[in-house]
């Protein structure tokens, strides 16, 4: 892939990052934690528990998710760096540019894709 190809990708991923922190912060209400955000008072408080365990299982569920949002940028950063961004890592071929425009951090092509999505059913499906 060409440099400046690579360029606008590294722009697009970095946006990305910043965007999704900025996100986390402002569903924290700033730079808390997890440990923080999950010691509430007002949840213990309320005395609804259940509706407490439910709430705070959405949060780790979102953080879990966000953690590996963030994971799958920094893995796409990291392959723009050692020269193989849009290279299929299970086959070596390239990732269509259509694909990476629509999900710039894809390790995937289709093919193996739809083969580890099938393979690992529990797997987060990738676009």
């Amino acid at each position: 892939m060409s440099q400046p190809i690579s360029d606008t990708y590294a722009q697009q991923l970095q946006q990305m990052r910043a965007d999704l922190i900025a996100q986390i912060r402002a569903q924290r209400g700033g730079k808390i934690g997890r440990a923080e955000s999950a010691l509430d008072p007002h949840d213990i408080q309320s005395g609804d528990w259940s509706q407490v365990d439910g709430e705070r299982d959405l949060a780790q569920a979102l953080d879990e998710r966000e953690t590996a949002a963030l994971r799958a940028i920094d893995e796409a950063l990291q392959r723009i760096a050692n020269g193989t961004f849009g290279l299929c890592t299970d086959c070596g071929a390239e990732i269509p540019t259509a694909r990476l425009h629509a999900a710039p951090t894809a390790q995937r092509c289709i093919g193996c894709q739809t083969r580890y999505e099938r393979d690992h059913p529990g797997a987060t499906p990738s676009l």
